[in-house]
Formats: structure tokens, sequence, C-alpha cells
């Protein structure tokens, strides 16, 4: 009976260890290439989808339209994602950063809902589109290595 109150609990907690960890892969990826003091790596991405994850699961769990604690969630770090770009002249920074803390909380979202290949899918995904820039043939083909006349 006792271990009966606890199996959502501990069904929440692997769903949240689950999402923390695709979390901290893409933030490891972030943090051990970007040339730059990363302004987001292995916590804050964890953070994201661990918080998203648990935020998703109470929702899942209440009676009720869950929905709503999931659109506060993308609302929330839109708003966190905003904060992060900066614009200086011509460049604009961050925003690659905002977009993949963004879509780590869908991962998060993702595992929360019980979507667990969606959310491995979409962590590799943005590891992958993180991933990109360092491969060689990529510098040919992405519009940012070429020139632009004025």
């Amino acid at each position: 009976m006792l271990i009966d109150m606890f199996v959502n609990d501990f069904e929440i907690i692997g769903c949240a260890l689950l999402a923390a960890v695709l979390g901290g892969v893409i933030g490891w990826e972030r943090e051990k290439h970007h040339t730059i003091v990363a302004s987001a790596g292995i916590r804050t991405y964890s953070a994201i989808a661990l918080g998203a994850c648990v935020f998703g699961s109470i929702g899942y769990s209440l009676p009720g339209n869950n929905a709503y604690i999931a659109a506060q969630v993308v609302t929330g770090i839109g708003f966190l994602g905003g904060g992060i770009i900066f614009r200086e002249g011509d460049y604009t920074f961050g925003l690659t950063t905002a977009a993949t803390l963004w879509a780590t909380a869908a991962v998060g979202l993702a595992i929360a809902f019980k979507f667990y290949l969606v959310g491995m899918f979409v962590a590799f995904i943005i590891y992958l589109l993180l991933y990109l820039s360092r491969l060689p043939w990529w510098k040919r083909v992405s519009a940012k290595s070429k020139k632009h006349l004025p």
C-alpha cells in the first residue's frame, strides 16, 4: 500500500533524471566546443530540461487540462532566452543559445508526457545541430562563412 503511493513519484524522478541527462549532453556539447565564454552549458541545459520535465510531470499528473503548465514552460523559457540575446552593431549574439535552450525545454516536456523516444530524438537533433558547425563541409555551405559585399 505504501509503495503504491510512491510509484508515481519514482516515475517522475526517473523522467526527471532522463531529462536532466539529455539536457546535460546538449549542454556538454555547447560547453566543450564554444570558443567564447559560454553563457549556457551543462548545468543550464540540464536545469532547463529537468525543470520542464518536473513542471510537465506535475501538470500531467493533475486532473483536468494539463496543457496550461506546459504552455507556461514554453513562455518562461522564451523569456529566459530573450535575456541571452545581445546585439552589437550589425551582429547578434546568443540566438543559437536561446533557441537551443527553448528546444531543450521541449525535450523535458516530451519526457514528462511520456514521449521518451521523441525526447531522446529531439535531444539528438539539437546536439547534431550544434555540432554541424564543427564539420569541415559545413563551412563551405554555410552562409556565415562567406564574405558578404557591402
